[in-house]
């Protein structure tokens, strides 16, 4: 990854979770000037040997020009961002932009944003597209929204850790955005579980109905990537039950504030829940597949088939 244009601000990061410490290798490796703090310290410990300085408490990082924070709950964005110890809690110190690319909801965004105003501090709420192995392949993306002038300081480190960012305006559009994107990610999950298990319960294998599906037109980068696990039944977690049981519900209670009705969405989230309550819920949301297969008296066994993921 070139080096150009990412040394002219100092980097400050919040989270060495998958996502968090993926992305955080990435810029390291282009040479970026960081110092990061994680809960669990022996996460970022790794990032040191990159380059990385690792700070104690979120607060330590209030001197940097842009901090990144990749979480996973809105509690969590609230603690390192406003608690006693966060980073936009330091008297007479403030980063210059604040960039949460954790999938919260609008209110808890909007929250941040206030304290964000208060100390002269612009904020961008920029949740991601992707899991650590898309980033690993740089093809992750972004949904943007706050001040414009901040996007575009930002947008080279946008452009490094993936694909680049869309600029969706001002406030927390881009939270809606994500919530949109993560909904049909539930909803297009539990289809291509449904379908491969009525193909295989057919007769057709699974590897030669994916590797069809893939190469037609209804083929997404997503069919793609999850092919492998579903094949061959390596639920390794990339994005948990839990958590996408938590983008629905933000997802269904936008919708109601709205009066958008959404029975697709409600569905998928009674089935995701029925995903945790089986005794699923420390697997990969792929997971799906075998609740699906359950249910319709099919005994799955691992294909043992190299498929690719179509990130390489």
């Amino acid at each position: 990854m070139a080096k150009e244009g990412l040394n002219s601000h100092r980097i400050g990061w919040v989270g060495a979770g998958r996502m968090g410490y993926a992305m955080a290798h990435r810029l390291l490796d282009g040479g970026v000037d960081m110092a990061v703090w994680n809960r669990t310290r022996d996460k970022a410990e790794p990032l040191a040997k990159e380059g990385a300085r690792i700070v104690d408490q979120p607060a330590d990082l209030a001197d940097r020009d842009i901090v990144f924070s990749v979480l996973a709950t809105s509690k969590d964005v609230l603690h390192v961002a406003t608690g006693p110890n966060g980073v936009l809690s330091v008297k007479g110190k403030a980063p210059r932009v604040f960039v949460d690319c954790t999938s919260i909801s609008a209110e808890a965004s909007a929250e941040v944003r206030r304290a964000a105003d208060k100390i002269g501090t612009k904020y961008l709420a920029a949740p991601v597209s992707g899991n650590a192995k898309v980033v690993k392949a740089g093809k992750l993306t972004f949904a943007v929204s706050g001040p414009k002038d901040a996007f575009e300081t930002v947008r080279p480190y946008f452009d490094a850790l993936g694909t680049g960012a869309s600029y969706m305006g001002e406030g927390e559009l881009a939270r809606i955005v994500k919530v949109a994107h993560n909904v049909l990610l539930g909803v297009v999950i539990q289809s291509l579980a449904e379908i491969t298990v009525m193909a295989e319960k057919s007769g057709v294998p699974r590897h030669a109905f994916l590797d069809f599906l893939n190469k037609s037109v209804m083929g997404s980068m997503f069919t793609r990537y999850k092919s492998p696990a579903l094949v061959n039944l390596d639920y390794s977690m990339t994005f948990s039950p839990e958590l996408l049981r938590k983008d629905l519900d933000l997802g269904l209670a936008q919708a109601r504030a709205l009066d958008v009705p959404m029975p697709l969405a409600a569905a998928a989230r009674e089935i995701v829940q029925s995903l945790i309550g089986n005794g699923y819920g420390d697997k990969d949301f792929a997971s799906l597949l075998s609740l699906e297969a359950k249910a319709a008296g099919l005994d799955l066994k691992p294909e043992n088939v190299k498929v690719s993921d179509g990130l390489s």
